[in-house]
This record gives C-alpha cells, structure tokens and sequence, in this order.
C-alpha cells in the first residue's frame, strides 16, 4: 500500500507519490480509473543527499596537522593507532573490522597531531567498491599519508594502493609540475619551453589541450614535464601530499630482510604489535609534515617553551604568526621582536612580512 500525499483537492485524475528502495528513488503515478504505473531510476552520483557519508565516517580537522593511515583489511593500521595515541580501534585478526573513521591524538615536539584511522581499502576503492571513494576523500584532506603495508606481501599491495590514489587525485611524494598555465579567448596556443623537453613539444600539447577542447591557452613549461603533468595541471583538482610507507610485521622477518628494507625510499619498518621503531616512525612523520613551532615571549618575562604556536612550512610569516592566533591582532600590530636563527641579532625589530624558522621566539609590540 502506498501512502498518497494530501494534494488539497478530491477532484485531481492523477496522484503521484515517491517510493523509496536502496540505491534507487521511483514515482508511483495511479490514474483515475485504479491503474498503477511505477518508474524507478538510479540515485544520481551528483545528489549529496543520496550519497551522504555515513554519521562518524569523517572527523572534524583539529590539530596542527591530520595524518592518515591507509592500507589492505588487517595490515595492523588499528594496531599502529591504538599504540600510538592510546586510542581503541577494534582489533581483530579477520578483515575488514574498522568500517568507520577512527580518530586519535598525539603530541610530538609540541605539535598536536591527528591521527586517522582508515577503514581498509580494497582493489576498486576509487571506482566506489567498499567505502573507498569515501576513504580516499578523507585521504585527500590529511597533510601526511602512511601507506601500512605487510612486510611479507608489500609490493603488491603498494602498487594497488598508489593505483587508487592516483586514480582520485593524490599524487604522493611529488610536487606540483612547475607549469604555467592559462587560458584566454582566443589567440590559439602560445607554447613556451624554458628547458629542453623530453616528451613534450608543441603538438602534442595541442592534442592534449584539444581533448579538453581547450584552443586558446598560454602553456609554459620550466622542467622536463611529462604528458600526465600537463593533464594535472589543466585537471586542476590534484592534490600533493607526503607520503611514508609503514612496512608492519617486521617479527615475521629476518635481519638480512629488514637491512634491505632500509635502504627503500620513504620506507619505515615497524611492529605495531611489539613496539619496535616507533621512535624512528614519529621521527620521520616529523620530519615529512615539515612543521615550524614558534614560541612566544610576553613583555618582561621568559619564553614559554612549553606551548609553542605551530605553523605549517610555507606559511611561517609574522603576518601567519598573528593570524594563527586571532585575526584582529594583525589590526593592532606595530612590529615583533624576534630572537633565534631567522634573524641576524637577538632580538631584532621586524615587521609581518619577516619570515619565522623553527623554534624562534617572537614578542609582539601593539600600536
């Protein structure tokens, strides 16, 4: 039976009402004389409604930075997380028991760190298999990456892995191709090479901007770029992230084998289970998320070391400093004193554009 909605009148020859199954919407059309007509149709992709991330799925970003741990069902991605921020996600020896998002916190160097732990992707994540288009969505946000592999099967899944990221967007341990881009109205387009190029010249560009039915852009390249670098670019929508690749389970091998695994890029071999090498691992998380602390220092008293305010690399100016804190001291701000390794004297008078380095420590002085 279906529920018919009021239509505020007796007299209407149709009446029309939504049925709802999984995965698919309908409209039961029933005319006048008692006949049924039912028409379903596939929830479209683009409804966010339709597909809603589930409730706890993703976590608001807090922090000075988000880390998240990718990797197959069982890799020991629960393990890690709760030894390291003492956090309990549901560890079990079968796959696939987290489903949902897992949160921790750690503080290192005074940094406060989030940690994610990601439900386990599967070969297809980012053709929408499991809930890997939603796992690889709350990749793309985190700030570092760890790749959690099975030392004795690693290769194997580290290239699934990095196939489904670079399938949604996530380039790993790669900068952005230094590419100058732009379209315009018309004038065709004007190609300019700084360097010799191995791969790219004029016409293939072209075949490569009219896929995109792009006739009229400036397109200057300033390395050796490749085909799929030019396509990042013209996409737009890539994002660049660091990443560590955790080789767990590193009881279950000999020493020889780990003296190999040392010397692979990127690589941190580690036991969630007993411990071992944690150390190393925050070692290199610290130094791949490339954070700058800065400690403050009130008028007439001694630096407090104990809570630094911490800024991402790139955005360590006076100017950051001040916003990072509250965005109406920059209003007030007459100059800093700056004492530590960006300045030439201790302390040294500078203004918002003076660049920070880390463990600095600054005084502001108001109008």
């Amino acid at each position: 039976r279906l529920a018919w909605p009021s239509c505020g009148g007796s007299s209407s020859h149709l009446r029309v009402a939504v049925v709802a199954v999984p995965g698919k919407v309908g409209i039961a059309v029933e005319t006048q004389q008692g006949d049924l007509a039912l028409c379903f149709v596939a929830l479209s992709r683009s409804c966010p409604r339709c597909h809603a991330i589930p409730p706890g799925f993703d976590v608001a970003k807090t922090g000075d930075a988000r880390i998240g741990f990718v990797g197959f069902p069982s890799v020991g991605k629960s393990t890690l997380l709760s030894n390291l921020a003492g956090v309990y996600s549901e560890v079990a020896a079968y796959e696939f028991t987290t489903l949902t998002t897992v949160p921790g916190v750690i503080r290192y160097k005074g940094a406060k760190i989030q940690l994610l732990d990601l439900p386990g992707i599967i070969e297809g994540a980012k053709d929408g298999k499991g809930r890997g288009r939603q796992v690889i969505a709350v990749a793309r946000t985190c700030n570092l990456i760890l790749i959690v592999l099975d030392v004795l099967k690693p290769l194997g899944h580290k290239k699934l892995i990095e196939h489904e990221l670079e399938g949604f967007g996530i380039r790993l341990n790669k900068k952005p191709p230094n590419i100058g881009f732009k379209k315009k109205d018309k004038g065709g387009i004007n190609f300019t090479a700084t360097c010799s190029q191995s791969e790219l010249d004029l016409e293939t560009v072209k075949s490569i901007l009219a896929e995109y039915k792009i006739h009229n852009a400036d397109v200057t390249l300033r390395s050796d770029c490749t085909a799929d670098d030019l396509i990042d670019v013209v996409e737009g929508n890539r994002v660049y992230i660091p990443c560590i690749y955790v080789l767990n389970k590193i009881d279950q091998i000999s020493i020889e084998e780990l003296d190999i695994i040392y010397k692979v890029p990127h690589c941190v071999p580690i036991s969630a289970h007993h411990r071992w090498n944690f150390d190393d691992l925050l070692e290199r998380i610290w130094d791949y998320l490339h954070l700058v602390r800065i400690y403050t220092k009130p008028k007439g008293q001694l630096p407090d070391y104990t809570a630094p305010v911490v800024l991402p690399d790139g955005r360590t100016a006076v100017e950051d400093f001040c916003m990072k804190i509250h965005k109406n001291l920059i209003k007030e701000f007459k100059y800093a004193l700056v004492w530590g390794t960006s300045v030439k004297h201790n302390p040294q008078k500078v203004g918002k554009d003076h660049i920070l380095e880390d463990e600095d420590v600054i005084q502001l002085v108001k109008k």
